[in-house]
């Protein structure tokens, strides 16, 4: 039986490992809120002595020190991008997942096996034959061909989360709704999406996190502000012997904030999903 003190030998190892993982994070987030001068500091300078949102105001044009950096047209590209790719890989990750989980069909072994065996390959491999293709189909630098790229690297793991949690879904339920009345939609809306919704959640963050995060593909495909996203504007502050790292982090910190709101937003629906039960022991 497990003591006490080793439960909290047990946490307090937990929260040294977290706290070294977390370390990175924290010292972008404290470097977006500090002036240059701390940040060349040697020795370095662990805590800010003055707090400044200067660096916030610099990127996105609100100072006098403008950057001319468009901070706000790539947050939009991201933004368009990431919800594009991630709304239309959930959809189809919901049909695809369904289908494998309730339906037979010839070939179904070989075309799931095929799915993931396409998530084994590194998306940076792709980069110079997806850049060819593209520059001959004219999509390079359009937000319709990095959303394609995402969707071809989300729907994989999207089909194969979902198809996990619609087959851990007893068929009985959508069979009962529908000897009551039910259609096949309404049986599947009202009975099933509600006990997979926890996979779904999962499946979404997942590809808006890929999405949003992605650098190396869409540094390849995209060449103006017409199509950057947020990670690919990151190299606007380096030039040919210097950094701005204090214009980076800031803008970084932009990046973090909207992925950590989504997840928490999202949490509770997964929390929902997970305790949601249809089957009484």
């Amino acid at each position: 039986m497990e003591r006490s003190w080793q439960r909290w030998l047990i946490r307090f190892a937990v929260f040294i490992v977290m706290a070294i993982i977390c370390i990175p994070g924290l010292w972008i987030v404290m470097t977006a809120f500090r002036d240059n001068v701390e940040v060349m500091a040697r020795p370095p300078v662990w805590i800010p002595e003055r707090w400044t949102l200067d660096n916030f105001r610099a990127i996105l044009g609100l100072s006098e020190n403008q950057q001319g950096i468009p901070v706000a047209r790539y947050f939009l590209n991201s933004v368009i991008i990431s919800v594009t790719s991630t709304v239309l890989a959930v959809l189809i990750g919901m049909m695809g997942g369904y289908a494998f989980a309730r339906y037979r069909f010839k070939g179904k072994n070989v075309a799931f096996l095929w799915l993931m065996l396409s998530r084994t390959v590194p998306g940076i491999s792709l980069s110079l034959p997806v850049f060819m293709i593209w520059s001959r189909v004219g999509l390079i630098d359009t937000d319709f061909g990095v959303i394609l790229v995402y969707l071809a690297l989300n729907i994989p793991f999207t089909i194969w989360l979902i198809d996990g949690f619609f087959r851990q879904i007893p068929l009985s339920l959508s069979e009962a709704a529908q000897v009551d009345g039910c259609t096949r939609w309404q049986a599947f809306w009202k009975i099933e999406f509600p006990l997979a919704k926890s996979g779904i959640a999962s499946a979404g963050i997942f590809a808006f996190l890929t999405s949003w995060n992605e650098f190396a593909l869409a540094s390849q495909l995209t060449r103006t502000t017409a199509s950057k996203t947020l990670p690919v504007g990151l190299m606007d502050f380096t030039a040919q012997f210097t950094v701005d790292w204090t214009g980076m982090c800031a803008m970084a910190v932009i990046i973090i904030v909207p992925a950590l709101l989504l997840t928490f937003i999202v949490q509770k629906h997964l929390i929902a999903g997970l305790t949601f039960g249809g089957v009484k022991g």
